[in-house]
């Protein structure tokens, strides 16, 4: 068995697309952001979303370019069979990505995989990952010491006869010249910039939403029916851009907002009130740190 670091190049970006695939196939225990295909799970009709491999194929190479030394591999008679991804942004250490093929669990792959991953973390004082409902995964990242916080997720066709007016709170298309608002809202609710992965998720995400009044400021990426990543300085801003992204959403597209926890009952009530069905999924697990409010996480980048 042979554990290497992730290298910035297309063929390693693909053999841990090719991990993902094949143990989501067999097994549960796979981070929920590797999904692929829309909705809940893949789905025997669904089949592999192009769009979603192409951007988690992008991810995987941005991180192995920012976080060389948290992106790793293992590999069994030169095939693949495992892979991590994490990032550490100002004193959080974040998993992005794991995934352990099944006939590859039980022979202290994974221990060895996230034991190289998490020494990427090392002297970060908080962590922050988003974990599937495997109770393997949900044992696994308790005992290394993650807080875990059940979460729902919100899915459906958007009620449009509900959209209301959008009241004083001005929402408009953002870019690359607020990334230092962005990074000094992301500061105050989880003590980290995103720093670099917003010009990832600039380029990658249909469109970034801005509030900034008097009265507090927040951020939300949006692409297709997903909200991706939402960060406000209050529930009321928070409220605003997310019926905002929703009111967006196209004709005929499901909406999909995850990883709510019960902190972010503003969200709920939201997608409640728009028609949207709540169901429960994994869990945002955090260590050293309560989960950021309001704010909604993104699965690979949280």
């Amino acid at each position: 068995m042979l554990i290497r670091q992730l290298q910035d190049t297309a063929a390693d970006a693909e053999a841990v697309q090719s991990v993902v695939r094949r143990a989501f196939d067999d097994s549960p225990d796979v981070m929920p952001d590797t999904r692929p295909g829309p909705g809940p799970g893949p789905g025997p009709a669904l089949g592999p979303d192009p769009a979603a491999e192409v951007l988690r194929l992008a991810r995987t190479r941005h991180l192995t370019r920012t976080d060389p030394g948290g992106c790793w591999i293992a590999e069994q008679d030169g095939r693949p069979v495992g892979a991590a991804l994490s990032l550490r942004r100002e004193g959080v250490w974040m998993l992005s990505l794991f995934a352990v093929l099944p006939g590859a669990q039980g022979s202290g792959v994974g221990r060895m995989l996230l034991e190289r991953a998490a020494g990427h973390g090392r002297g970060c004082l908080r962590g922050l990952l988003c974990a599937s409902p495997s109770p393997a995964a949900a044992r696994r990242y308790r005992q290394a010491g993650f807080t875990l916080h059940p979460t729902m997720r919100l899915t459906g066709k958007v009620d449009r006869t509900r959209l209301l007016d959008p009241g004083d709170i001005p929402v408009h298309p953002g870019g690359a010249a607020q990334t230092h608002l962005l990074d000094s809202i992301d500061r105050r609710l989880r003590g980290s910039a995103h720093g670099p992965d917003h010009a990832f998720m600039l380029a990658h995400f249909e469109e970034l939403l801005i509030a900034d009044t008097l009265a507090g400021s927040g951020y939300c990426y949006r692409d297709g029916g997903g909200v991706k990543l939402l960060a406000a300085t209050s529930k009321r801003i928070a409220t605003r851009l997310l019926r905002e992204a929703l009111a967006r959403v196209p004709d005929g597209t499901e909406a999909q907002v995850e990883y709510l926890t019960a902190d972010q009952e503003w969200a709920v009530d939201v997608g409640l009130d728009l028609g949207l069905a709540l169901g429960t999924e994994g869990y945002l697990a955090v260590r050293g740190m309560k989960p950021p409010a309001p704010y909604i996480p993104n699965g690979a980048f949280l």
